[in-house]
This record gives structure tokens, C-alpha cells and sequence, in this order.
């Protein structure tokens, strides 16, 4: 069932990929987006993935050599917003998990600034018919913040070459996740 927006986010995504796809886990925190983009790519496929804490980068390492999927992976450890040394000419889909590390340091978090930088490096290699997924978390200090920085920049992207979308709980209370998404258009729509 679609409960929250991280379960919309992966039914969307899972979608649009395909083994042999190369995608992106933009912020791989403790690595359950990863292995979900792991799994979907398949061995032919490959998933890079970003985290800014080396402890999110060992926590993901971890959990996907439990898995066998670590051969699948590249893992870099440093901020989203230079993505664009690492990304590939194409890309099927990316993921972004804002806010902070569940069980981390609440101090460090995803800025706006950083964020859409590295959306925009993604909508620049997202092949047509492509996603993009950014779940915002207006709850913590910055959260809201970085959620109005993520929303004004995807409303300026062109509506003749993408489509973008904001999902949101309208019946939670404190503030819950939002559930932003951006498909590339290739002459259908998603």
C-alpha cells in the first residue's frame, strides 16, 4: 500500500526502471533506496550513490554486501551537489531523500541550495520518459526552507520537456513529507 511518500516515491520509480538502467541515490543515508535501486537495475545495471557522512556510506556498504548487491553499487562519499563529476552521460531515474540521517547527527542536512544543484545535474542526464524523485521533510530546522528552495526551482522547469508534481498528505498533522517529482517527457505523458 502507498502509506507515506518514500512507498509512492518507489512505485513511481519502479515503474520506469529497468535491469540494465543506470540510476541515482542521490542521498544514500543508510542505504534502503539504494538496495531498492540495486534490486530494480539488476547486475546488468549499475546505481550511484551519494552521501555527504561516511557513516551513512559504511551503513549502505554494509547492508548491501549482506545482500550481494554491492557489485551493483558505486558508493561516493561526499555532497550531492557534485554529482555531476560522477554522474554518466544518461541517467533512467534518480532519488533524493532530504533532511538528516535517521539515527545521525540532526545538525548535518540537505540544503536547498546543494539540493537543486544536484537536481538540476540529474534533469540534465534523465533520459526521456526518465524520474526524478525528492522527498522533502519540512519538519526539522531547514526542512521548510529547503522545500520552498526545492519547489521554486522545479516550477520554473519547462512544461513543454518535463512534468512536475507535489504530493502531499493534506490530512497529517507536523508537518509530514512531501513527495516532489519530476518526469522527462518523451512525447508521452507518465
Amino acid at each position: 500500500m502507498l502509506r507515506n511518500a518514500v512507498a509512492i516515491s518507489h512505485h513511481l520509480v519502479a515503474s520506469v526502471v529497468q535491469k540494465g538502467d543506470m540510476v541515482v541515490d542521490a542521498t544514500c543515508g543508510n542505504g534502503y533506496d539504494t538496495i531498492f535501486l540495486a534490486q530494480l537495475v539488476g547486475d546488468e545495471g549499475s546505481v550511484l550513490a551519494l552521501d555527504i557522512q561516511a557513516v551513512a556510506i559504511e551503513n549502505t556498504h554494509t547492508r548491501l554486501t549482506e545482500l550481494g548487491l554491492i557489485h551493483r553499487v558505486q558508493l561516493i562519499n561526499a555532497s550531492h551537489a557534485y554529482l555531476d563529476e560522477y554522474l554518466p552521460n544518461q541517467i533512467s531515474a534518480a532519488m533524493f531523500n532530504l533532511g538528516y540521517l535517521p539515527g545521525g547527527n540532526h545538525q548535518i542536512t540537505t540544503s536547498g541550495p546543494e539540493t537543486t544543484t544536484a537536481i538540476e545535474h540529474c534533469i540534465k542526464r534523465l533520459r526521456p520518459g526518465g524520474l526524478i524523485t525528492i522527498v522533502a521533510y519540512p519538519g526539522h530546522p531547514g526542512g521548510r526552507e529547503e522545500k520552498k528552495y526545492v519547489k521554486d526551482f522545479l516550477s520554473q522547469l519547462d512544461q513543454k520537456e518535463y512534468e512536475t508534481w507535489q504530493l502531499n498528505f493534506i490530512n497529517q498533522r507536523n508537518q509530514p513529507p512531501c513527495l516532489f517529482v519530476v518526469s522527462k517527457l518523451d512525447g508521452g505523458a507518465l
